[in-house]
């Protein structure tokens, strides 16, 4: 039995990150899960008093480092995936700040809690409107929904082969992460929710390309597939800010597994918490 604490897409906002480390030292879970899309985005957030730190991921490095200094035994383990807004650049430092133990960085990996529990990471999100594609795939075919723009085309921070661009998949990243692992007791951090789900609903209501509807569920068709075949216990997802309060709902369920996405469109900190062995009562706190 693990105490989690779940945050994703907090997109560098100071207040943000000041909430969730006064909860870290107030409240002491277990386990943080942080869902991707960490860093302030340049072209939107201003600069103000010094903010964001030029070396964010080092900048958050230090301060788990500090919050495993005072608390001790009892700091939280730290858990983390990237998503499609932070740079594929930055997972140097990422995987160097792991490698001294400020967190544990999980995309295509996998990790027992303490309770034996399994946790696997998958930080890739299918083609968006969006340019940087660092961290983008096709879904279950190389298809790309009107208004997209395919893994092939934008702009990365990390070059990759024009196989990887033109032939890389969810669904296959998914089949190499996990094999033929038993996962009724494994939990998912991802950072895309899966398809017409109560999580991947976005604001597209009556938007249309060249006179075709546009999708209004956004999610990845292979999670989706995945969680109806595979029923992990519970699954972690972010990504799609305003689709809580489109659906009015944080959570949902397919099957056995328990689907929470901690993505939010407000100023506030959502915060989802959970027990791993108590997944049916999770709440949210909006702070």
């Amino acid at each position: 039995m693990s105490r989690c604490f779940f945050a994703s897409d907090l997109h560098g906002h100071r207040n943000r990150y000041e909430k969730l480390f006064e909860r870290l030292r107030a409240e002491r879970p277990q386990v943080l899960l942080l869902g991707g899309d960490l860093t302030p985005n340049p072209f939107v957030q201003a600069k103000l008093d010094s903010w964001p730190p030029e070396d964010f991921f080092a900048w958050l490095a230090g301060k788990f480092d500090a919050l495993r200094k005072d608390l001790g035994s009892e700091a939280p383990r730290v858990l983390l995936i990237m998503g499609n807004d932070d740079l594929r650049v930055e997972e140097t430092v990422v995987e160097a700040a792991a490698a001294r133990g400020s967190w544990e960085y999980l995309h295509m990996r996998r990790v027992l809690l303490d309770d034996g529990d399994p946790v696997y990471g998958y930080a890739c999100v299918s083609p968006s409107p969006f340019l940087l594609k660092d961290w983008e795939r096709y879904d279950v075919s190389r298809y790309v929904d009107p208004g997209c723009v395919s893994p092939e085309e934008g702009s990365r921070s990390v070059p990759v082969t024009a196989d990887e661009a033109r032939y890389g998949t969810i669904q296959k990243d998914l089949d190499e992460l996990t094999g033929s692992d038993a996962l009724e007791q494994a939990l998912f951090l991802f950072h895309a929710p899966p398809y017409k789900s109560k999580l991947d609903r976005a604001a597209l209501d009556g938007k249309m390309i060249d006179h075709v509807p546009l999708d209004v569920h956004v999610g990845s068709i292979a999670i989706q597939r995945f969680i109806e075949k595979r029923q992990p216990k519970i699954t972690l997802h972010g990504h799609i800010h305003e689709s809580a309060s489109i659906t009015g709902a944080w959570q949902d369920q397919i099957g056995r597994t328990h689907c929470f996405s901690a993505a939010h469109d407000g100023p506030e900190l959502a915060l989802v918490e959970f027990d791993t062995e108590q997944p049916d009562q999770a709440r949210r706190r909006l702070l």
